[in-house]
């Protein structure tokens, strides 16, 4: 992950190696957030291009370090659920 952009309601990061799939995730769960005023991801090239995420908030880190935790916990609900009998 790199920072972009890092101001008191705004952040922007780049997410090394990863796609649409992460990137989407976590902007669904950051405009859950009540705090979060706007949650966006770009990617420049479909093939080369590096995500880039967006977020406009109260405190973005904050936020963001909700969001993935949300999403962690969502994504161990889903394994228990999928957990073979």
């Amino acid at each position: 992950m790199k920072i972009i952009k890092d101001e008191k309601k705004e952040l922007e990061i780049e997410i090394t190696g990863e796609s649409h799939s992460l990137c989407n995730a976590l902007r669904t769960v950051l405009m859950e957030d009540k705090n979060v005023e706007a949650a966006a991801y770009a990617i420049d090239h479909p093939i080369i291009g590096q995500p880039r995420l967006y977020i406009k908030a109260k405190n973005p880190r904050q936020s963001l370090k909700k969001a993935v935790k949300t999403l962690q916990k969502r994504c161990e609900e889903v394994k228990e659920l999928v957990k073979p009998v």
